[in-house]
């Protein structure tokens, strides 16, 4: 498989200078007069673009699909302070302007876009969709649709102290907000036994084999309080559609179950692999049939 390299490019959400990866798409089988579709994609807790994305993207854009993948602010090669903090509603905002981004990209047809998300922003696409119709559809993969699911899939994996100490760090770090001093950060994943948001056996590894020269291992340790009340599976009965879900079957980190209620809601197409939440990416055995059915159903919900 062979794809012009991609190109960097900034914009602005929200007074925030965001940074972008840019793959122009191959070939005409999806082009019309207006254009090609254009593929907007973020990566999920904690992750940056240079980590995990590229082949996912780099699919697309051999099938015909332009792509713009980003960093959410404060994360990677984007602006923003503070750096490492997960706020849902600001890293929707950032997603809905790299929509609009995407539509002034050079040969693109701003009138198809599509959602791409995986893990936390697997729910980002969801809300972002819903009232507009310029999205054209809708890819979410080992989606978090539920934060209050997924602290219960939490509460089978990990020890009561592992889930207290989370708790009392980030509580610690909304104290120290309020009172103008810096967060409490800590890592993004660690070993069993380690302070850490993904603590669970082998995360530490996986997530690691995707990790980018831009990816830090921080994160605000309030994020146990912002995802717990994380809603977007709201979203799914609000949608008109094409939407693809991507479960994974004995996912720990993402409850597979919330995928699939979010999913009916949307009357989405669905797919199962028996694998775990990092299974997906390149370099696991899923990682081939995910990206396969990716772009099988857009080639075939978008061909011209």
């Amino acid at each position: 498989m062979t794809t012009t390299k991609h190109d960097e490019l900034t914009f602005d959400s929200h007074g925030t200078t965001c940074a972008a990866w840019h793959w122009t798409g191959l070939g005409s089988a999806l082009e019309t007069e207006a254009g090609r579709p254009v593929v907007v994609m973020a990566h999920g807790f904690g992750g940056t673009v240079d980590s995990g994305l590229e082949p996912f993207a780099v699919a697309l854009a051999a099938a015909g699909m332009d792509v713009l993948a980003f960093d959410y602010r404060g994360f990677g090669m984007s602006e923003g302070s503070p750096r490492q903090r997960v706020r849902v509603a600001e890293q929707v905002e950032d997603y809905r302007a790299a929509m609009r981004a995407a539509g002034r990209l050079p040969g693109v047809d701003a009138s198809r876009l599509v959602l791409w998300g995986v893990s936390l922003s697997g729910g980002h696409v969801l809300q972002a969709a819903v009232g507009r119709d310029d999205v054209a559809a809708i890819i979410s993969l080992t989606p978090l649709v539920d934060g209050l699911a997924a602290a219960r899939l939490a509460a089978q994996h990990h020890k009561p102290s592992a889930l207290l100490r989370s708790t009392v760090a980030g509580a610690r770090s909304k104290l120290q907000a309020a009172g103008g001093r810096g967060p409490v950060v800590i890592p993004v994943v660690a070993r069993p036994g380690e302070a850490g948001a993904l603590t669970l056996e082998g995360c530490y590894e996986d997530y690691l084999s995707i990790a980018g020269p831009t990816w830090v291992n921080e994160v605000d340790a309030d994020v146990s309080f912002e995802l717990g009340s994380r809603a977007a599976v709201k979203a799914a009965k609000e949608l008109d559609h094409h939407v693809l879900v991507q479960i994974a079957d004995f996912d720990r980190s993402a409850p597979p179950q919330a995928a699939a209620k979010a999913a009916f809601k949307a009357r989405a197409e669905v797919r199962h692999y028996p694998c775990d939440h990092f299974d997906v990416y390149e370099g696991k055995e899923w990682f081939g049939p995910a990206s396969a059915h990716q772009v099988s159903f857009l080639t075939r919900v978008l061909a011209p």
